[in-house]
């Protein structure tokens, strides 16, 4: 049948994955990194994941697809196993990597802003509870990025009413790029802001 239904622009797509969340009936996937329509059945048309996308690769076509099949993803959403109580995610905004969130996000204003080594969250269980709830969270790795975070950063904290920093990073050498560059944001924004620095074994344990 012809009916209307998402496209995705692949050279448009920058694979921050914020579609793919939108999307309540599983339609839309990562794949190798870009944003990929999986099943034209799962696709009500609606288009939920349009205002999601921050490089606007999705728009409508009509086209010839196979029709919305409520059924199928109301099966589907039920095969999904939901999280235990206590378990909930507390990420309270998208994208979290620091390369990809636009410096002027409206979520910085007002936030307590978490720096966080993108390991931390594997090593230590309690960190959405202990670190990330009420907090504006962003992401990193300096040894695989080579983006210089501390000019990111910075037009973070100046364009935002920060009210503070909490940097959580891995006992590792290389965690250190991350403190440091959050060190230096801090510095040149010309700003006074509570900061504090929290370091994560390896066994996943708070070092005091």
């Amino acid at each position: 049948m012809i009916r209307k239904i998402i496209q995705i622009d692949e050279e448009k797509c920058n694979g921050c994955g914020a579609c793919a969340e939108a999307c309540h009936e599983g339609a839309i996937g990562m794949v190798n990194g870009k944003a990929k329509l999986l099943k034209d059945d799962y696709c009500d048309g609606l288009g939920d994941c349009l205002p999601a996308c921050p490089t606007g690769a999705i728009s409508f076509v009509e086209r010839e697809a196979a029709p919305y099949d409520e059924k199928a993803v109301q099966k589907a959403r039920k095969s999904i196993p939901s999280a235990p109580m206590g378990t909930e995610s507390q990420l309270g905004q998208w994208p979290c990597q620091i390369r990809l969130i636009p410096a002027d996000a409206p979520c910085f204003d007002g936030a307590e802003l978490l720096i966080a080594a993108d390991c931390t969250a594997y090593a230590y269980a309690g960190m959405h509870e202990d670190f990330m709830r009420g907090k504006i969270t962003l992401i990193g790795c300096p040894k695989l990025d080579s983006a210089d975070y501390s000019e990111k950063l910075k037009q973070i904290i100046q364009n935002s009413n920060i009210r503070s920093v909490t940097i959580v990073r891995m006992e590792v050498p290389c965690c250190g790029g991350l403190e440091s560059a959050a060190e230096k944001a801090l510095r040149e924004s010309g700003k006074f802001i509570p900061w504090q620095v929290v370091t994560i074994s390896i066994d996943g344990k708070i070092r005091r």
